[in-house]
């Protein structure tokens, strides 16, 4: 196994979508969500496992998640778990990691995952992952996998491939985040988009040089401290620069702005499991549409989103295309079709509530 290949898994998120299920003090990427045994979390390490070596995995996470990441991938080491004092989007993170490994092994290549995502074929992944980083590591350049669309869906970002083709790989035309049905339907029928699927691939001294021409002002703070990683004073030197980084992306600080950018495009049986609406449609459901977990009797409901906690018995009558979701000390209950909604409902929450309830 190739010993200059790391595995870099974002795990910071907070999962608000998935709420009041995801919370701070325990989100998304910690959760059996979809009653596998396993966390997302655990599942997206053992996914990598045959194409990194256990100690190439670096796992970018919140500080108050250490422990928690620690008990999902025992096989790791205190010093791979990095920790983000605050949250500030995914190019922060990436900065971080590539930095560090800048410096611990320049010739290095990083694989870039979130932790959340659902893979339901292991050998195709492996084979796409493969191929990226071969042409990463041979043409020097960025590396995104792109995911062939199943349908016009607007909660995903999408990338339009350009006919310019190295092998399996595209130059990419252009990213666009999250549009409108129409345009989404427009994307499919044109069969030059797919879905962005998060995951990046490239050598650590190319992307680094891209923060250097797109983000110079977080390259000049991550490079500010380049003494300190590796060593017992990195994590006071993160905390010192951290709060002075842009909330940014990826893909609007980097991915959309560099020229060397390709795609791989595949299909192997890929989900975000963003949201509840997701969720259902990856889960089991009873002969009426419900999805259900938990103690319930129903009466005359049908495809509705039931979740109730442990200990608990659930009895609901006359219910079509809802979410109910009803945990310890929270209950929420809304339609299917407005589950955008939830994220207002978080905030609305985090205001005029106790900040436990978040």
């Amino acid at each position: 196994m190739n010993k200059n290949r790391f595995c870099v898994i974002m795990a910071g998120g907070i999962g608000s979508r998935f709420w009041p299920l995801s919370r701070t003090h325990r989100s998304k990427q910690f959760l059996d969500i979809l009653g596998t045994g396993k966390t997302f979390i655990r599942q997206t390490f053992e996914r990598f496992l045959p194409l990194i070596p256990v100690e190439n995995f670096l796992v970018v996470t919140h500080a108050n998640y250490k422990e928690l990441v620690r008990t999902e991938i025992p096989e790791i080491s205190e010093e791979q778990i990095l920790l983000e004092p605050i949250g500030r989007n995914t190019a922060p993170c990436i900065a971080y990691a590539a930095y560090k490994l800048k410096m611990k092994n320049p010739g290095s290549s990083m694989v870039v995952t979130p932790s959340d995502h659902l893979v339901t074929n292991q050998h195709e992944f492996e084979k796409v992952i493969r191929e990226g980083l071969e042409f990463a590591e041979q043409q020097h350049k960025l590396v995104t996998i792109g995911i062939s669309p199943s349908r016009p869906d607007t909660g995903y970002g999408y990338i339009q491939i350009d006919s310019e083709q190295t092998g399996t790989l595209n130059r990419v035309k252009t990213f666009t985040e999250k549009p409108t049905l129409e345009v989404a339907e427009m994307f499919l029928v044109s069969g030059e988009f797919f879905w962005n699927s998060g995951i990046f691939i490239w050598r650590t001294e190319d992307i680094v040089k891209e923060f250097y021409q797109h983000l110079p002002e977080m390259n000049q703070l991550f490079s500010s401290v380049l003494q300190d990683y590796n060593t017992p004073h990195e994590r006071q030197a993160i905390e010192s620069i951290y709060p002075e980084c842009r909330n940014i992306s990826i893909d609007y600080g980097i991915m959309e702005k560099a020229e060397n950018v390709f795609v791989r495009c595949a299909d192997f049986g890929w989900s975000d499991i963003g949201t509840w609406n997701s969720l259902y449609q990856h889960a089991g459901h009873d002969r009426e549409g419900n999805m259900i977990s938990g103690d319930i009797n129903l009466y005359d409901t049908r495809n509705t989103i039931i979740r109730i906690a442990d200990g608990k018995l659930g009895v609901i009558q006359g219910l079509d295309d809802f979410i109910v979701v009803d945990t310890e000390d929270v209950l929420m209950i809304c339609r299917r079709e407005e589950e955008q909604n939830i994220r207002r409902f978080v905030e609305d929450v985090r205001l005029k509530k106790n900040g436990s309830f978040i």
